[in-house]
């Protein structure tokens, strides 16, 4: 019997272990905990969130939310270490590349228990994003290495990964979309308050932004702003905004045009069905780029890089960094029918959790 401590810091942490805690209870021959950092408070995460992912709820919370990079990083160490001691897995199991991620590497590896890192590989090579720093480390001490797309075993074989260590699975993220998607196929429309907006609009865009270096600027956040004002003109645009976000515009007195409808951060679900059927997603975030190459929805990405190319290279994304005129021309191309179609990228078929466990089981 392996003992398997599973990580998960915030909430799209969850929707990537989900997959592999499901593809764990299928098996007698893993024992696991989930182990919450508390990294990030999410008043979503209730114990509905648990039950539409199809797991339990944590076994651990560590609520070590709040403070600097280093003051986090820290507090979860600590506590995690304690876990550890009294708790010992075999195999602790980290995803994507939050705070939580580093740390908990840090201390299993220092405590002589392996790691595995999911998502492994991914890189930017923007060292001004702490998500790139927080990669690198936990890559350099993984003993696994679970890997997305094939640009992520060029960069582990680049840095001298052992092949035997290296493994092309696919995506969870991609599993737990697929796994919602039919969940939520079959609940009522009337279950989701985005509902009414839908029917109100029958094209829309939707918008999530969040990253520090698009929203902390005032210049930068003004002029991302009056972009997508302009783009509201066409296109009416629907932004569930991060509580950062929405600070920082009442703090700059920066107000959107008033076909930009705000509303307050959302569930997975709620905001799967929001932008499933959306002409376009705006965004930064890494995650909503490989889902919406998965499902064929356009997307311009307001980021200058991106440690997802494939989103690019062979999904419907494209790169606009915060350039106006660059958004512009691309928009306009979505608008009139003459964007790339994109292909569902290699593994990517709801099975990357099932080849996890088979590698973690392999004798």
């Amino acid at each position: 019997m392996i003992k398997i401590m599973l990580i998960a810091g915030a909430r799209p942490n969850f929707m990537k272990i989900a997959p592999i805690a499901r593809s764990f209870d299928k098996t007698n021959e893993i024992e696991y905990k989930i182990l919450h950092t508390g990294q990030h408070y999410d008043q979503n995460m209730s114990d509905i969130f648990f039950e539409e992912l199809g797991i339990r709820n944590p076994d651990y919370h560590l609520g070590s939310g709040g403070g600097t990079h280093a003051q986090q990083t820290a507090k979860i160490m600590v506590e995690f270490e304690a876990i550890c001691e009294k708790d010992r897995p075999d195999l602790v199991v980290v995803v994507g590349d939050v705070n939580s991620t580093l740390a908990c590497s840090i201390v299993a590896k220092k405590m002589h228990i392996k790691v595995a890192h999911v998502e492994a590989g991914l890189r930017s090579f923007d060292l001004t994003m702490p998500e790139e720093i927080n990669r690198m480390v936990t890559d350099s001490i993984s003993d696994l290495f679970f890997v997305t797309e094939e640009q992520g075993m060029v960069n582990l074989k680049k840095e001298g990964k052992p092949d035997s260590a290296v493994h092309f699975v696919g995506h969870v993220m991609i599993d737990n979309l697929y796994y919602q998607l039919s969940k939520l196929e079959k609940m009522p429309s009337e279950t989701f308050k985005t509902t009414e907006y839908k029917q109100q609009h029958t094209r829309y865009g939707v918008v999530t932004l969040h990253r520090p270096s698009n929203v902390d600027d005032k210049n930068t956040l003004e002029a991302v702003i009056d972009s997508l004002s302009s783009i509201s003109r066409t296109l009416p645009l629907i932004f569930p905004i991060h509580p950062r976000t929405r600070k920082n515009l009442e703090t700059f007195g920066i107000k959107p045009a008033e076909n930009i409808t705000l509303t307050d951060p959302l569930s997975y679900m709620e905001f799967l069905n929001l932008w499933k059927d959306s002409v376009v997603a705006l965004t930064d975030s890494g995650g909503l780029q490989e889902e919406t190459t998965a499902l064929g929805v356009p997307c311009l990405t307001l980021r200058k890089n991106t440690e997802r190319p494939i989103t690019v290279t062979q999904g419907t994304n494209e790169l606009v960094g915060t350039s106006k005129k660059k958004l512009m021309v691309n928009f306009e191309k979505i608008m009139a029918g003459n964007w790339k179609t994109g292909r569902k990228p290699d593994l990517w078929d709801g099975r990357a959790a099932e080849r996890i466990t088979d590698i973690i089981l392999a004798p």
